[in-house]
C-alpha cells in the first residue's frame, strides 16, 4: 500500500483552498491510501499521470477536481512513499511541476527543491556580470568548502556570479532550502566551521544512509522538518482538518538560521515587522535550547495573559517530548514577577490594575492641589522614578527627565515626589502595589537568591517591545550572564504600551548577535501595504533604543484581494454588514475559529456578539481561552490582537470617536512629547489589529471614520 506524505509546500496552498477544493484534497487522499501502488496507476478517477517535459522524472499529477490537480513526487526506487507538493489550477500544477528538481543535499542527507528552469535562466546572465565586478559575495570560499556543506554543482555555478548579499536574497524562492542557509550564513561572515556545527550538523540525522544506498522514503524521514508523513490511517483526517494550527509552528529557511544557531555568545535580539515569523523563532529557539541541553530550564515569557495562553498552545505543537515541555515555565513578566516576591519573601501585595492605579492618583491630585494631571503624575513615576529606580526626593530631583515634554523646576520636582510618597504610602496602607513595582522588588531578590532554584538556564522574550525597564530587570536578574542567557524578539512598530527602554542600560548587551526578518510569511502584500499606511509618517523608535526603526525592505511573498473598507450611517447598520461579511468567509470554507471580529470596546463587542448568535454563527470570546478545538468566531479587543493570527480577520468600528481615544491622549499643551507617544500608540494598536490577517481584512466604522484612515483608502 501506498504511503503518503505533505511536504510544507502543500499546506501553503491547501490552506488557502476553498472549502469544496478542501473536499476534493481529503476525498482523493482517502481514496490514494486505499489503493495499491498497482492500482493507483491504473484508477482513472485519480488520473496520476507523467509531466511532460518535467525536469524531475518522478514529477506525477492527480485530479482534485475537474479544474484542479496535486503535484506528487513518487518513488521511482522501489519505495512506496509519495509526496504531496501542491495543489494548483489544472494548467499551473503542470508548469509548476515542470520547473521543479528535487535532490538529497549530499550534506544534510535532507530532500530539498529548486527551480531548476529559473536558476538555468538567470546564470548565464549573471556570469557576464560578475566577470566586470570588482569582487564577489562568497569568493573567500573555495569549492571544496562549498561542496563539503552540501554546495551542488548548479548552485555552485550561480554562487559564483553573486556579487553582494541583496543579490544573494533575489535567489531566495529558487535555491534549495538547505543549500541557501549555508550560503547566507557564510555571507554573514560566519566560518565554514561555525556553518557546519550549526547547520548541516544540526539538521543531518545521525543515522543518515550513505548516498548511494538513500531512497525517496530515507530522505523523506530526513527532513522530518519541512515533510510531515503519515503513518496511520486516521492521521490523515487528523492533519487535513488542523492545517492553519499546524502552520503557526511553521519554520520557513530564512528564520531557521537565526533560530536553530548552536549558540550566541550572549543575549541575542531578532526583530522583524508584522508577520515575518518573531513568534515562531522564539518557539523554535525555546525548542533548540532543550534539546542542545538536557536538564536545562527555560522562561519563555511575554508581555500579555492571552499571548502567553498562545506560545504554551503553539509550544506543544512544536515540542514531542512532554518531558521537555515540563522544563518550560510559560508566563508572563508580571505573573513571573509575582512569583518570584511570593516565593522568596512568603507573601506577595496584590497587583493593581491602570484603572484603581489611575484613581488613586486623582485622590493624590485633589489632595495636594497640584496643577498635574492624574494621567501626567502617573507617567512620571512609570517614566521616570520607576524606569531609572529613582528611591528618593534627592535622587529624583537629579534624575534626567528624557522623554518628557514638560519643564519641571526644582520646587515643582519637590511637589511631584511629595505627591509620588503620598501615593507609595497609600498602596502599602491598602496593601497592594502596581505590576511594575512587583517587578521591582522581584529584581532585589533574585538578585540574592539561589537562581539554580529560582532562575533559569535561558529566558526567551515575545513581543519584547512593550516591557518596562523594571520588567527588564527582572528577567536580566533570573538568568545568569553568559553565552544563550537571554534571547529576545519584537517589532517596535507594534508598541501599544507606551514602554521605551535602552537594553544596555539594562546590562543587556546584544551588539553583533541581532538579526533583522523581513519576509512577511502572514499576511498577502496588500494587507501589509494598506496596514503600513495606518503608521501614516511616524517616527518609530528601535527596539533596544538608540535610533530609529523602519519597515522599509519589508515584503510579503503572498498577494490576495486589497482589503475591504465602509463606513456606514449607523453602528446597527455596520454590525448587519459585519455579519454578513463573516457570513461569507464561512461559506468559502473558511472554519469560524479561523475568523476573528475585533473591536476597540467591549460594548460594540457584545452587539456583534448578539448578532452573530442570533444568526445562527458560532462566537467565542478570546478572554475565554477557547482551545483550538472549539469552533467559533474569535471575538476580542483590539489590545488582546497582540500576538494573534486568523485568516480572516474583521474590525469595527474604527470612528473618529475611538481613533485617536481622547481618554489615552495627553494634551499638547500638558506635554508635547507625551501627547505624540499617545498618537503613535494609538495608531499603532490599529496597525496590530489589522495585520493579525492573513488572506482576508475588513476595517469598518459608522458615522465619521478614524483620521487615522486618511492616508488608506477608504473606499471598496
Amino acid at each position: 500500500m501506498p504511503q503518503l506524505a505533505f511536504a510544507n509546500s502543500f499546506w501553503e496552498s491547501y490552506d488557502r483552498l476553498e472549502k469544496p477544493l478542501k473536499a476534493g484534497v481529503r476525498k482523493a487522499m482517502e481514496k490514494f491510501q486505499r489503493l495499491t501502488i498497482a492500482e493507483l496507476y491504473a484508477d482513472e478517477g485519480l488520473h496520476l499521470e507523467s509531466v511532460t517535459n518535467a525536469r524531475d522524472p518522478r514529477m506525477r499529477t492527480i485530479r482534485i477536481t475537474l479544474g484542479w490537480r496535486g503535484v506528487v513526487l513518487a518513488p521511482d526506487d522501489g519505495s512506496d512513499v509519495f509526496l504531496l507538493l501542491n495543489v494548483l489550477p489544472h494548467q499551473e500544477a503542470y508548469g509548476w511541476a515542470a520547473k521543479r528538481l528535487y535532490t538529497v543535499n549530499t550534506a544534510t542527507r535532507a530532500l530539498e527543491v529548486r527551480n531548476v528552469v529559473a536558476i538555468e535562466q538567470l546564470t548565464p546572465a549573471l556570469e557576464k556580470a560578475a566577470a566586470a565586478a570588482p569582487a564577489l559575495l562568497l569568493s573567500r570560499h573555495s569549492d571544496t568548502v562549498l561542496r563539503d556543506l552540501g554546495i551542488d554543482d548548479q548552485v555552485l555555478r550561480a554562487v559564483r556570479t553573486i556579487i553582494d548579499k541583496p543579490q544573494l536574497e533575489a535567489f531566495a524562492s529558487l535555491f534549495p532550502e538547505d543549500q541557501f542557509e549555508v550560503l547566507q550564513f557564510l555571507a554573514e561572515g560566519f566560518s565554514p566551521e561555525e556553518v557546519y556545527r550549526d547547520v548541516v550538523a544540526e539538521r543531518r540525522p545521525a543515522d543518515a544512509a550513505p548516498e548511494s544506498t538513500e531512497s525517496l522514503a530515507m530522505a523523506i524521514a530526513n527532513t522530518a522538518s519541512r515533510i510531515t508523513l503519515i503513518t496511520e490511517p486516521d492521521e490523515l483526517a487528523e492533519i487535513l482538518d488542523k492545517p492553519f494550527a499546524a502552520w503557526r509552528v511553521f519554520l520557513h529557511p530564512s528564520q531557521r538560521r537565526v533560530a536553530y544557531r548552536g549558540s550566541y555568545n550572549g543575549s541575542a535580539q531578532v526583530t522583524g515587522g508584522p508577520g515575518t515569523g518573531k513568534t515562531v523563532v522564539a518557539l523554535h529557539r525555546v525548542k533548540h535550547l532543550l534539546s542542545r541541553s538536557p536538564g536545562s530550564r527555560v522562561l519563555l515569557t511575554t508581555y500579555t495573559t492571552a499571548l502567553a495562553r498562545t506560545l504554551r498552545e503553539n509550544l506543544a505543537l512544536l515540542l514531542d517530548d512532554g518531558k521537555q515541555l515540563a522544563r518550560v515555565d510559560v508566563t508572563t513578566v508580571n505573573a513571573f514577577a509575582h512569583r518570584v516576591v511570593r516565593d522568596l519573601s512568603g507573601r506577595a501585595p496584590s497587583p493593581i490594575g491602570d484603572a484603581d492605579e489611575r484613581q488613586i492618583w486623582r485622590r493624590v491630585r485633589r489632595q495636594f492641589d497640584l496643577p498635574w494631571t492624574e494621567q501626567f503624575l502617573a507617567q512620571e513615576f512609570r517614566h521616570v522614578v520607576l524606569a531609572q529606580r529613582v528611591s528618593s526626593g534627592e535622587e529624583y530631583l537629579r534624575a534626567e527627565r528624557r522623554g518628557r515634554g514638560s519643564a519641571l523646576g526644582p520646587r515643582q520636582r519637590e511637589r511631584v515626589w511629595q505627591a509620588m510618597e503620598a501615593f507609595s504610602a497609600e498602596l502599602r496602607t491598602a496593601g497592594v502595589t502596581t505590576h511594575l513595582q512587583m517587578c521591582a522588588r522581584a529584581t532585589l531578590l533574585l538578585g540574592g537568591a539561589d537562581l539554580t532554584r529560582h532562575g533559569y538556564d535561558h529566558v526567551v522574550v515575545d513581543e519584547a517591545q512593550d516591557l518596562h525597564p523594571a520588567q527588564w530587570r527582572v528577567l536580566r536578574a533570573a538568568v545568569p550572564e553568559g553565552p544563550d542567557d537571554l534571547f529576545i524578539t519584537g517589532d517596535p512598530h507594534q508598541r501599544i504600551y507606551d514602554s521605551r527602554v535602552s537594553l544596555g542600560v539594562i546590562g543587556i548587551s546584544v551588539t553583533g548577535r541581532s538579526s533583522r526578518l523581513r519576509v512577511n510569511y502572514r499576511n498577502t502584500a496588500e494587507i501589509l501595504t494598506w496596514s503600513t499606511g495606518v503608521l501614516g509618517e511616524a517616527r518609530i523608535e528601535e527596539l533596544g533604543g538608540g535610533g530609529d526603526d523602519s519597515l522599509a525592505g519589508y515584503r510579503s511573498l503572498l498577494h490576495g484581494k486589497r482589503p475591504h473598507t465602509a463606513g456606514h450611517p449607523t453602528e446597527q447598520a455596520e454590525v448587519t454588514a459585519l455579519v454578513e461579511q463573516v457570513k461569507d468567509w464561512i461559506g468559502q470554507g473558511v472554519r469560524p475559529s479561523e475568523i476573528a471580529v475585533c473591536t476597540r470596546f467591549n460594548v460594540l463587542l457584545d452587539k456583534v456578539n448578539d448578532r452573530l448568535t442570533a444568526a445562527g454563527i458560532p462566537a467565542v470570546r478570546v478572554k475565554d481561552h477557547p482551545g483550538v478545538d472549539v469552533e467559533g468566531v474569535r471575538l476580542t479587543t483590539m489590545h488582546a490582537m497582540k500576538g494573534l493570527e486568523f485568516r480572516c480577520v474583521a474590525v469595527a468600528g474604527v470612528s473618529a470617536s475611538a481613533f485617536p481615544f481622547a481618554r489615552e491622549i495627553t494634551p499638547p499643551e500638558v506635554d508635547r512629547i507625551q501627547h505624540d507617544s499617545d498618537m503613535l500608540r494609538e495608531r499603532c494598536v490599529l496597525f496590530v489589529a489589522c495585520t493579525r490577517a492573513r488572506d482576508a481584512l475588513h476595517v469598518s466604522w459608522s458615522g465619521t471614520p478614524s483620521p487615522f484612515l486618511s492616508p488608506v483608502s477608504t473606499s471598496h
